[in-house]
């Protein structure tokens, strides 16, 4: 697991906690994959299945993950591209605000 993942979950455990209804999945591209679910956030494979599996560069979601940047304003200026479940995705977005 890469130092980006390993900050990213922790980063991403503090601001969501255990609380999260549904699953969403984080790609970052050349690091690996993050997924967030009732159960919490942890390391994933890329191919561990989700509602909603969000994809973007390292640089992008720290940016998420730090506040400085909403998802929507990613999704929106194409940084962020989202498959699967809106209404997953839209819960996620309120959680990171």
């Amino acid at each position: 697991m890469s130092e980006a993942i390993t900050g990213a979950v922790a980063a991403l455990n503090d601001r969501i906690g255990g609380d999260f209804a549904g699953a969403a999945k984080f790609v970052i591209a050349g690091e690996g994959a993050i997924l967030v679910g009732p159960g919490g956030v942890r390391a994933a494979n890329d191919d561990a299945g989700a509602d909603v599996t969000l994809t973007a560069d390292l640089a992008t979601f720290r940016a998420i993950f730090e506040g400085a940047l909403s998802p929507t304003a990613a999704f929106m200026t194409g940084r962020l591209k989202v498959e699967g479940d809106m209404a997953t995705a839209l819960r996620l977005a309120g959680a990171l605000a």
